[in-house]
């Protein structure tokens, strides 16, 4: 098996987005970044990850063919078109749609990577497909962000796909993420098995997001002249 021969770093929460360097992953298992992930398999036509919500209003304004998706403390932000919750979009609504995404961590990390080289989103759903291209790649610093609930307590299933990625750059998998994965149902995914919070965590996005390697693409977020955009790679 082939491995990275840079330097890695795993940091966590805004602090951490904000030390990033070198080739930065933002990751965000539950849920922005698996959602974008099932989006770009529904065929959106771009996904531009916006800061504040009234960015996010801002720019729905002047873009035509656009969803606003956001939330904060889980919640879909009032006005919005949808939450960040992977089950509740069909591909009959967001086909060759511009999505607008704004999150209370996902996208918080990707606006404050300020020194970062290169970004890309990252979750378990494409965990592999972003080691691979770091391995190909060989940038000579990488920077794993984990950026947990809210962006302010660590997050479980981001430490454990921060830990998946550099068990594939260096050469050893780990042996038991299907136990890991299921693991997390009990251990950071409790809220989408209590009833009374399933409303905004519906059980089925728990399931989405641990489906590790789903897809054989990468998510890079580069900036335009209107903002941030987020595009699959193959």
């Amino acid at each position: 098996m082939k491995k990275f021969h840079g330097k890695v770093n795993i940091l966590h929460l805004i602090d951490g987005a904000k030390q990033a360097e070198g080739l930065t992953v933002i990751i965000d298992v539950f849920r922005a970044f698996s959602l974008e992930n099932y989006l770009y398999d529904m065929d959106v036509e771009l996904i531009r990850p916006v800061g504040t919500i009234e960015d996010a209003f801002r720019l729905k304004e002047t873009t035509p063919n656009s969803l606003l998706f956001g939330e904060r403390n889980g919640i879909k932000v009032e006005g919005f078109d949808f939450g960040n919750s992977p089950s509740s979009v069909t591909p009959e609504i967001v086909k060759g749609k511009t999505i607008l995404h704004t999150t209370s961590a996902g996208t918080q990390g990707v606006v404050n990577a300020k020194n970062a080289t290169k970004i890309l989103a990252g979750s378990l759903v494409n965990a592999k497909a972003v080691a691979e291209y770091i391995i190909e790649t060989q940038p000579e610093v990488v920077s794993l962000v984990c950026m947990g609930w809210n962006a302010e307590v660590l997050a479980a299933e981001d430490e454990l796909c921060a830990e998946y990625i550099k068990s594939i750059l260096d050469g050893e998998e780990l042996p038991n993420m299907d136990e890991r994965v299921a693991d997390l149902q009990f251990h950071g995914g409790e809220h989408f098995f209590n009833p009374e919070t399933q409303e905004v965590f519906p059980e089925p996005d728990f399931w989405l997001c641990i489906k590790y390697n789903r897809f054989p693409y990468i998510l890079e977020i580069t900036k335009d002249e209107i903002g941030y955009v987020t595009k699959r790679i193959r």
